[in-house]
């Protein structure tokens, strides 16, 4: 079935194995429409990852970790003429698309001995052979994974970009919104839970950034600070009040559906870098490029949040049995689910998560009375 999702749960548990026991853990995506450079820009976050896991200055103080794997970016780079390897995300000039479905990185990233990072890719969105309901799904699974979401849009936040998105996230507002107030009805959320506040439960979804690809209005005279106010500036343009009802109604479920909204502004890498024959040189890339991602690295990265549901921050176990259960109410990928089978699929991990997390809890007392560290298994 084309418009079907399916896990390849033997892969994905592989990758949550890495993570340390006691870690919890950040999701990282990138969406946005097909042919945007969403793989390379992936590319080059996972070298940024790379150089910042193994460097003390973790990129803050210079574009080192541009070159340190060399003058080239070859990771990935399925060009013509280059020799295929498995380094990253593939990626390569043209029209036609790279990705299908949504993929994780087989390696998670610990920036810091209780943090660990995943990065997602998505299949591009609005292409001639995607369905909008398979669209609305990879863009709704894709939200409902990550604690920051990046979308990536070109040239300018346009209002048919704030609708779609407005749209794609509503239906899991909604199921979050059921999902709390079942939790609350039952109990299960109380104020000793420490890691919980009350703005991450008005908001469903975490951290959205908009990223603008090829934005023109940047110079090399202007300071990082100058491009940062501007970008503030800018976001606060698009996401003003409104007098008409439609746009003010896409505004308000954008801003009650995520806790965090930012926007960086991305300029054109230069032509050569869009070409089939781009071989992958650093030089080639325009400066202002070059400027503009290390700071949109340093900004993901810097004060990167664990995913959080039900005001809880998830480890890799809890983590799976989410991406399980969600990956499982959107099997039938030519329809978005309804948010009553969201409610249903967020409670069966939440009732797995606590199971599991009781059991580790009874084992650790019971070794500690019988001073065995043995596993208890149970028929």
């Amino acid at each position: 079935d084309n418009y079907a999702f399916r896990l390849l749960e033997k892969n994905f548990d592989l990758v949550l194995a890495k993570v340390p026991k006691d870690a919890k853990v950040a999701v990282v995506s990138v969406v946005g429409a097909f042919r945007t450079g969403k793989s390379f820009l992936l590319t080059l976050m996972l070298r940024y990852l790379r150089y910042k896991t193994q460097f003390e200055d973790g990129g803050k103080s210079s574009h080192d970790w541009l070159r340190y794997l060399g003058d080239k970016i070859y990771e990935g780079n399925v060009n013509s003429g280059m020799e295929e390897n498995e380094q990253s995300f593939q990626w390569r000039g043209g029209r036609q698309r790279m990705t299908t479905g949504i993929s994780i990185w087989s390696e998670p990233f610990m920036l810091a001995p209780d943090l660990a990072v995943l990065i997602l890719d998505t299949q591009g969105l609005f292409d001639n052979e995607t369905t909008m309901g398979l669209t609305s799904c990879i863009f709704g699974l894709s939200t409902l994974m990550s604690s920051y979401q990046i979308y990536n849009v070109a040239n300018r936040i346009q209002e048919d970009n704030l609708q779609q998105l407005a749209l794609f996230t509503e239906y899991g507002r909604m199921a979050v919104d059921a999902q709390m107030l079942q939790a609350k009805e039952d109990e299960e959320i109380t104020k000793s839970n420490t890691d919980e506040t009350d703005e991450q439960i008005k908001a469903p979804f975490q951290r959205l950034e908009f990223l603008v690809r090829d934005w023109t209005e940047f110079d090399e005279s202007m300071s990082d600070e100058q491009m940062v106010d501007a970008m503030e500036e800018y976001l606060n343009e698009v996401l003003a009040e409104r007098t008409a009802n439609d746009l003010a109604f896409t505004r308000e479920q954008i801003r009650t559906c995520f806790s965090d909204i930012s926007c960086w502004l991305l300029p054109h890498p230069g032509f050569q870098v869009t070409k089939l024959s781009y071989d992958g040189t650093i030089d080639m890339i325009e400066p202002l490029f070059l400027r503009g991602v290390s700071g949109l690295m340093h900004r993901v990265f810097s004060d990167l949040e664990p995913k959080i549901i039900n005001g809880h921050f998830l480890g890799a176990k809890e983590l799976g049995n989410f991406v399980k259960a969600y990956v499982g109410m959107f099997a039938d990928g030519a329809r978005f689910p309804q948010a009553t089978t969201m409610l249903e699929a967020t409670a069966t991990a939440n009732n797995r998560n606590a199971k599991e997390k009781a059991l580790d809890i009874y084992n650790n007392i019971m070794d500690r009375a019988c001073g065995t560290h043995r596993e208890t298994t149970f028929l």
